[in-house]
């Protein structure tokens, strides 16, 4: 697919479901005792692999234009797959679903595509093993295709090395299947979706700075589930707005929750023009609109507590750095190396393609600004957000940019290119 510099960009845009959202959605739905009624549902690729796992675990799923009905067998409604659980390309599905697996009656296989093949699972395999559980990675080096014997849980309290907001809710849904409390403490804070929505759906959950604590058992009851606008879709837009001269681009509805808003402060320290408009609350959690006008940057540094906010965003933060005058360093995002690419190889490879000033480092980036970008070819890697980052970044650079493999964007966004085509004023 092939992008070239654009004139202002103009408009408003209303991007897809938060997909962490999405996911728990129908996870928690399928345990709940009812019909969960799930709007503004991301019909991404991931999300629809959690969808499959669940209908093969004999969960019964409508889906219709407007929203997804999942009509819930409550905690020990699961039936035995007769086939191996497909996660797709999902590190959510395949983490998080571990941990209700790990609890059942029953013994069951996932597996998943080249690269899931290759992301870390024994994040969650030692302290559900901790608990009790039977996981064997079939290929013996901690990764899919993965083999789960459900057996009893038991609680324990777990200091998580890393922020994982995907450890965290694994651990989280084993313990509604344990025989005492289970507790997480991260280092900091990861994004708390599973805790809204566990709480939202009657589990008993407490949290404490940085520990979380589920108690055992309590029935999980169906509920309404409108999903707020994805924020690691709209970085594409707000990137967008900011670097190419001119723009005013709307973006409606967005979760904001402040585990997840990292992005809008950075770019604001970056000297960012960005207004919310219409705050408001729904089902614990917080929206607004995003007015975002073109600015001009400046370099800044990104690290500690605020990575586990905007890790996914940080692609899209590496190409603002280009725009803004002076130096911008990111530090302390080591998860980068384990995303569907590793994304700080990946993205220092295609900046400097395009003539950015770029030095990768073993947990981040050194992006020293202000040099003009040109055209180039960009291999996505077939990774979502490196193919929708560099889209936004071509807008804002000489000539002509070609992106291999951008179909990728399916995963989390189907109708991004159609979207910011609609925000094109040419």
């Amino acid at each position: 697919m092939i992008f070239t510099r654009t004139k202002a960009l103009k408009g408003t845009v209303t991007v897809p479901g938060d997909k962490s959202i999405s996911h728990r959605s129908i996870m928690f739905g399928a345990l709940a005792k009812g019909t969960t009624r799930v709007t503004n549902f991301l019909r991404g690729a991931d999300c629809l692999s959690t969808i499959d796992c669940f209908r093969k675990m004999g969960i019964e799923i409508e889906e219709t234009p407007r929203e997804i009905l999942v009509h819930g067998k409550g905690l020990h409604g699961l039936s035995a797959p007769s086939s191996v659980l497909d996660v797709g390309n999902s590190g959510t599905t395949t983490r998080l679903i571990c941990g209700i697996l790990s609890g059942q009656s029953f013994d069951s296989q996932l597996d998943g595509d080249d690269s899931i093949r290759t992301r870390p699972m024994k994040r969650i395999i030692d302290p559900l093993s901790q608990m009790g559980a039977h996981i064997e990675s079939l290929k013996d080096n901690g990764c899919a295709p993965l083999k789960i014997s459900g057996s009893p849980l038991h609680g324990i309290h777990y200091t998580s090395p890393v922020a994982s907001a995907q450890v965290k809710s694994c651990l989280l849904l084993a313990g509604l299947y344990a025989d005492s409390p289970v507790s997480v403490t991260e280092p900091s804070l990861s994004r708390n979706h599973s805790e809204i929505m566990l709480r939202h759906f009657g589990a008993d959950l407490k949290t404490e700075g940085t520990t979380v604590t589920i108690q055992p058992g309590p029935d999980l009851h169906a509920q309404e589930i409108r999903v707020p606008g994805d924020i690691s879709s709209a970085a594409y837009f707000i990137a967008a707005g900011l670097i190419v001269p001119g723009s005013e681009i709307l973006i409606q509805h967005v979760g904001i929750n402040p585990t997840r808003d990292g992005l809008l402060r950075v770019c604001r320290e970056m000297g960012a023009d960005l207004t919310l408009l219409n705050e408001h609350w729904d089902n614990g959690e917080p929206y607004a609109d995003i007015l975002v006008k073109s600015s001009s940057l400046h370099g800044t540094e990104v690290g500690g507590a605020v990575i586990p906010t905007l890790i996914d965003e940080l692609p899209v933060v590496a190409a603002l750095a280009c725009f803004a005058d002076g130096t911008t360093v990111i530090r302390d995002a080591q998860e980068l190396k384990v995303k569907e690419s590793n994304r700080i190889d990946v993205m220092a490879e295609n900046l400097r393609a395009m003539g950015a000033d770029i030095t990768a480092t073993d947990d981040g980036m050194v992006i020293r600004g202000g040099r003009p970008l040109h055209g180039a070819v960009i291999d996505s890697h077939l990774d979502h957000r490196i193919a929708m980052t560099f889209a936004v970044t071509a807008l804002a650079a000489d000539g002509e940019t070609r992106i291999l493999g951008a179909d990728c964007v399916n995963i989390s966004y189907p109708g991004f290119y159609e979207d910011l085509r609609s925000l094109n004023a040419n």
